[in-house]
């Protein structure tokens, strides 16, 4: 077996993160070390198995590899060395030790114990080894001990085997959080927040150890971001399992148990392979808290979660509350196998308090758009108290009840109108009068609107049809055909098109002869031209209102609108905008503001598309604000106002009204209109430079937007998610652009998405997978006839090569670059130059990398003469410090 093969798979495993995936190669890597025979080889692949054991979530492997390597440098030093990692292992398995209720305590001690003697044989500090006795003691309770130790560690010297300058306070911040001294564990924490760690377990660690503290003493923003930032850091490691159950504790203890339950969620199915004893006891604790929150604010009663399948158990949603059950219970059974291996209470007690634990904060917003609306966001600010409902108990004329009844109803105050029909009945009941068959017709007519507005549409309807033909057996031929229109729009919109539209076109006609100019006659040809526009015939909706000249303001308003609506829906926007311009001007002078606000936001939206239409369109963007007293008016104002500044390039004035509107639809529940609003929101974030705000709303977008059949949104979403994934330098960003270059049918887009993800790659020191990357990009510049992106991608991959460290794909790769200079098009030759000279720039530092001068010389002096060629300075410089370092390594 070949150890260039182990040297391979170390390398790939390499540019992984931990976890799984780099742990199968790392142990590929081992079992192709042992079947060559190579002691020294596989001493220092099991070495770094341990440490993938340890990071990757599975401490408990760590064991034996830790255990094996310390056997063989103790047999023989000067062959397996390392001494170093092996002393800073010592501190992990103490650690892990703990963490496992079956391994005996006393197990732990010796290990501690035999830590320090190496350690003092090895001339190092104690530092570390009062640290990790501290570790025990506060483990098992001993506060006197914890207390103690912590004291020694903080006064012993720190040296190159002491934790980072991230961890070593992390856990001196830990003790003193424990012990409620606050004050004191910011002050250790503050170097640390400000510090550039470069630590597998900062500054997640340090954040997620603060948010108790950061509680407790109200400061409450800190508190959010250190949530926000330090779940994000830790949330696809497995690792970091304990850890996630203090953000579901946070979640549970600050009212946001949404969130909480979305991280329960999230990381259920870890619990079946949780890295240790305690981690799934930790994160029982936690998540049976949050659940028991969830039912103390009335949230769980049918919420569901959905359990992954594991061994024997298929995948079920499990209730939650028969979940929190289970998981307070395996809080409660881990607790005590702890407490009796340790000899003490101090786990249970500890898990009780966890279980138990009441809000610090009643609600904690995480976003700015995670809030209850804004005061103004259902009802503007100038929306009026409405008036209490008019007592008509001194009223006792049957005719003028009615007559007030009609009055309120046509002015939309429904309350009003029930409180005269009310006293209306009352007096019927009451006297025993027979009214009239034009009274029993008009309570009819009154009784009908109220059931349909009460959600009783039949009964409704069978109201009005009895209306009608009491109106005409009292010989009022005029209502009986008004009541009929109303019973034909309903019909009409209902499953009864035909007689609806009978009915709608009957009352028209007769209307117009009998009662023309009327708002009867007017209200009529409305609700025809409306039932004509929503079955997609803006044509005949026109032609139904041509020849209207109603006098009174607010009937000129509502014919205007319709009449709006139908053009815009011919497209003649021009005439629309014209027609609602009318309709303004004619509303403010109407008591109710709403058809103004629906006018002002109608025009808005056509302005929007005009692109010397700004000014007008935000004017009447902010009067349909100051108007609109309808929530779900508003909240299409808010998101259309976002919209078009983002369109405009004005993204830093859209973020409050797209915050706006995210926030009002969250609350109303209209989870589908949040999620398109956010794909703006985090649009616009990402536009002003906010990227982690983006990649959040984009995530919190993503669940419900994959509802919509809306392929096109769910794109943009992902690329908004990609790019701002990558200003963060989270290697997700590379995965994701590779999917979006998968799905992409152009070739030529797909190349520019694969170089995307390889310069993501390259950019955290990925450069074996950066070459990959860049190699398929290459191969799809070929396809889409891009022979300028063949040649940059083949020369970037070649160098990634290089400092992958495999020279001899370098090499081939900076090879195929020259070749494709070959294709490049004549017609440009300062575009050739630039290329030419590129090429043999690069070409010159991988020779000089592999010690090959005199080739490398000749290279970078073609690029100098092409830089030179182009006057392109900065360009040219460089090369020559390239060259200036060869030829030192020449002489």
């Amino acid at each position: 077996m070949s150890v260039d093969h182990v040297y391979d798979l170390m390398a790939r495993a390499g540019e992984l993160p931990y976890g799984e995936a780099k742990t199968v190669l790392v142990e590929d890597a081992l079992r192709q070390a042992e079947a060559a025979a190579d002691a020294e080889l596989a001493y220092r692949v099991r070495m770094e198995l341990t440490t993938a054991y340890q990071y990757g979530g599975e401490p408990a492997k760590a064991f034996t590899t830790f255990s094996r390597c310390l056997s063989e440098h103790d047999r023989d030093p000067g062959r397996f060395a390392e001494e170093h990692r092996l002393l800073w292992q010592f501190k992990w398995m103490v650690n892990s030790l703990t963490l496992f209720p079956d391994v005996p305590l006393d197990r732990t001690y010796a290990i501690l114990d035999e830590m320090e003697r190496r350690y003092r044989l090895s001339g190092h500090s104690l530092q570390a080894v009062f640290h990790y006795r501290h570790v025990v003691a506060r483990h098992v309770g001993d506060v006197a001990a914890a207390d103690e130790w912590y004291a020694r560690w903080r006064a012993a010297p720190r040296d190159e085997l002491s934790d980072c300058a991230g961890c070593d306070p992390t856990g001196m911040v830990h003790h003193l959080a424990s012990r409620q001294r606050d004050e004191e564990a910011l002050a250790i924490a503050a170097p640390v927040l400000s510090a550039e760690l470069n630590c597998t377990e900062q500054p997640q660690g340090i954040l997620t150890t603060l948010l108790p503290i950061y509680l407790r003493t109200g400061r409450l923003a800190d508190a959010r971001d250190a949530h926000r930032r330090g779940y994000r850091i830790m949330r696809a490691n497995i690792a970091d399992f304990a850890d996630i159950a203090d953000h579901i504790e946070f979640c549970a203890r600050t009212g946001n148990e949404a969130r909480g339950l979305e991280i329960l969620q999230r990381h259920l199915g870890w619990l079946d392979r949780a890295p240790s004893p305690h981690a799934a006891m930790r994160f029982a604790a936690a998540s049976a808290s949050l659940l028991r929150r969830l039912e103390e604010t009335g949230h769980a009663p049918g919420v569901t979660l959905r359990r992954p399948a594991h061994g024997d158990r298929e995948a079920a949603d499990v209730p939650a509350a028969a979940l929190r059950a289970e998981l307070a219970a395996l809080t409660t059974e881990l607790a005590a196998r702890f407490d009796a291996r340790n000899g003490t209470t101090y786990q249970s007690e500890l898990m009780g308090r966890i279980l138990a634990a009441e809000p610090l904060v009643d609600r904690l917003p995480l976003t700015a758009h995670d809030r209850r609306p804004a005061a103004g966001t259902a009802a503007g600010p100038k929306t009026p108290v409405p008036p209490p409902a008019p007592d008509y108990a001194d009223l006792d004329d049957l005719d003028a009840l009615l007559a007030a009844g009609d009055q309120r109803w046509q002015a939309r105050d429904l309350p009003a109108a029930r409180a005269a029909w009310r006293r209306f009945d009352e007096i019927v009941t009451a006297t025993g009068i027979e009214p009239t068959t034009a009274q029993r017709a008009r309570r009819a007519d009154g009784r009908g609107l109220e059931l349909l507005m009460g959600g009783e549409p039949e009964a409704g309807l069978a109201e009005w049809r009895r209306a009608a033909e009491l109106y005409a057996a009292a010989g009022d031929p005029v209502l009986q055909h008004s009541v009929l229109s109303r019973v034909g729009g309903v019909l009409a919109g209902f499953d009864q098109p035909a007689e609806g539209v009978e009915l709608l076109t009957t009352a028209v006609a007769y209307l117009d002869e009998h009662a023309p100019g009327t708002r009867r006659a007017l209200t009529a040809r409305l609700r025809l031209s409306g039932h004509q526009l929503e079955s997609g015939r803006p044509e005949e909706a026109v032609a139904t209102l041509d020849g209207l000249e109603p006098v009174e303001p607010d009937d000129i308003g509502d014919l205007e609108l319709h009449r709006a609506q139908a053009l815009a829906r011919l497209g003649r926007h021009e005439e629309a905008v014209a027609v609602l311009r009318r309709a303004r001007a004619a509303l403010r002078t109407v008591d109710d503001r709403e058809p103004l606000a629906q006018a002002s936001f109608m025009l808005a939206q056509l302005l929007a598309h005009d692109p010397a239409g700004l000014d007008e369109a935000l004017a009447a963007f902010d009067e349909a604000l100051e108007h609109a007293e309808a929530p779900d008016l508003r909240l299409a104002v808010h998101a259309e106002r976002g919209t078009f500044l983002l369109s405009r390039e004005r993204a830093v004035d859209a973020v409050a009204d797209l915050v706006e509107a995210v926030a009002g639809y969250t609350a109303d529940g209209a989870h589908l209109q949040a999620a398109l609003v956010r794909v703006e929101l985090a649009a616009a974030y990402y536009t002003t430079g906010r990227h982690f705000e983006a990649a959040e709303v984009a995530e919190e977008a993503a669940p419900n937007l994959a509802q919509l059949d809306d392929p096109a949104t769910e794109r943009r979403l992902r690329f908004i998610l990609a790019h701002s994934q990558r200003e963060l330098g989270e290697p997700q960003a590379a995965d994701l652009f590779v999917e979006l270059a998968r799905e992409e049918d152009d070739p030529g887009a797909a190349a520019q998405l694969l170089e995307t993800a390889a310069e993501v790659l390259t950019g955290l020191d990925k450069d074996a997978l950066a070459a990959e990357r860049f190699a398929e990009s290459a191969d799809a510049f070929a396809k889409a006839g891009n022979p300028f992106g063949v040649v940059r991608t083949r020369r970037r991959g070649a160098l990634c090569h290089l400092w992958s460290g495999r020279a001899d794909d370098a090499l081939a790769e900076i090879e195929q670059a020259r070749t494709g200079l070959e294709a490049l098009p004549r017609d440009n030759p300062a575009a050739l130059t630039w290329e030419s000279s590129m090429v043999a720039y690069d070409e010159a530092r991988l020779l000089a990398n592999l010690s090959r001068y005199d080739e490398a010389l000749r290279s970078v002096d073609e690029a100098i003469e092409g830089y030179t060629e182009l006057d392109e300075t900065d360009a040219a410089e460089a090369a020559l410090r390239l060259r200036a370092s060869i030829q030192d390594e020449l002489r």
